[in-house]
């Protein structure tokens, strides 16, 4: 494996970290305390290309592969994690599943503004009892001849109340169980289509979190994403790739806390000497590291398999589970390395503390991760 990056790719992260340092940083804080959503951002998110890295220029992406995404991701990562979750679902789930299985109308139709930042997108596939388990999907779209009548909740959704199209996740077909499963395009305004207010979240609080309520939604039959029965295989195709995403900003936080930590120790005194030199605070800097360079591998392993087209449900799987839990471990030993510091806001960790934790939950736990790996390992 060539381990060098290419200067196309190279150029991709040192856009991403300028923009992350110069537009993120400043007010990070305050999106945080307040749960704002970074509107403005996520604008010069689209007018930069990072709202569409992987889609073709035809619909306007940026035609990148997807270890210039993983790149990427991981600088804004660093800063705020909000704003790349918001990047993850509308380049992973929604355009690249678009532009994969979608028509060519349905392509020309809405890839242009996705890929922009006009507008963004979201994935509704979690219900209330079912979670990401896509063959328990108990809302329903009944096929009334030229459109379908959609009816359920969907809940956890990220970009929930700022979205204009949805990628929703329903049952036609009981009878055939995960067969009988599609996807259909929501747009926002459609009558019977309502949002319930955002979550109060741990984490990521400039990300809008919520449930989707639909009641009698009439959707067009050309809004259903590939031949009848194939939302399943679209579901699990998408989050495959979805984990890719969610791998990289796991990473990325625990980049931000490291470089942090990093930054700290060698400006903070105990005892006359700055506490980088004391060997405890080493040998913690030297675990944070050391895990931090094998989830970064673990993570352009998983891109570099899907960009050569290969199998990359096992290796998406290792890097997300991975990565995930060096995010949670890093940002904990950052609050630590910066004491009582850790503890206040404007040090940043304990908000990067908070972010970490939901990495090891969406896009599938760290048991649903291992239950894919195991199966894979098991073929």
């Amino acid at each position: 494996m060539d381990f060098q990056l290419t200067e196309e790719q190279l150029a991709v992260q040192a856009a991403a970290r300028e923009f992350a340092q110069n537009e993120l940083w400043a007010g990070v804080i305050e999106r945080d305390e307040h749960q704002k959503f970074p509107a403005e951002q996520i604008k010069k998110m689209g007018e930069l290309g990072f709202m569409g890295m992987m889609v073709s220029p035809e619909y306007g992406g940026g035609g990148m592969d997807t270890v210039s995404y993983v790149l990427a991701m991981e600088e804004i990562s660093k800063v705020d994690a909000s704003c790349s979750v918001i990047m993850s679902v509308n380049n992973s789930l929604v355009c690249w599943g678009l532009e994969k299985y979608g028509t060519e109308e349905q392509k020309r139709k809405y890839l242009p503004r996705l890929t922009s930042g006009e507008i963004i997108g979201a994935f509704a596939l979690s219900e209330p009892e079912a979670g990401s388990d896509a063959t328990s999907q108990r809302t329903t779209a009944d096929d009334k001849g030229d459109y379908y009548l959609l009816n359920g909740t969907k809940n956890w959704i990220t970009n929930g109340t700022t979205a204009s199209v949805y990628l929703v996740v329903a049952q036609t077909n009981p009878e055939l169980k995960h067969r009988g499963i599609n996807v259909l395009i929501v747009e926002k305004g459609m009558d019977g289509f309502q949002t319930a207010p955002k979550e109060n979240k741990l984490g990521i609080r400039g990300s809008d979190t919520c449930s989707l309520l639909f009641t009698d939604v009439k959707v067009p039959k050309e809004n259903r994403i590939g031949e009848d029965g194939f939302g399943f295989k679209f579901a699990m195709q998408v989050l495959a790739g979805g984990r890719i995403g969610i791998a990289a900003q796991a990473l990325g936080i625990a980049s931000g806390a490291y470089e942090l930590s990093l930054k700290y120790s060698k400006e903070r005194k105990a005892f006359g000497v700055p506490i980088s030199q004391h060997q405890a605070i080493q040998f913690k800097l030297a675990d944070m590291a050391t895990n931090i360079d094998a989830a970064r591998l673990l993570c352009l392993q998983s891109a570099h398999d899907k960009d050569a087209h290969q199998d990359y449900a096992k290796s998406g799987a290792m890097a997300k589970l991975f990565a995930s839990k060096v995010a949670m471990d890093t940002a904990v030993e950052a609050v630590q390395i910066h004491g009582g510091y850790g503890f206040v806001k404007e040090y940043h960790v304990e908000r990067m503390m908070r972010d970490a934790k939901i990495t090891q939950i969406y896009e599938g736990t760290s048991e649903i991760q291992k239950i894919v790996i195991s199966r894979e390992i098991l073929k």
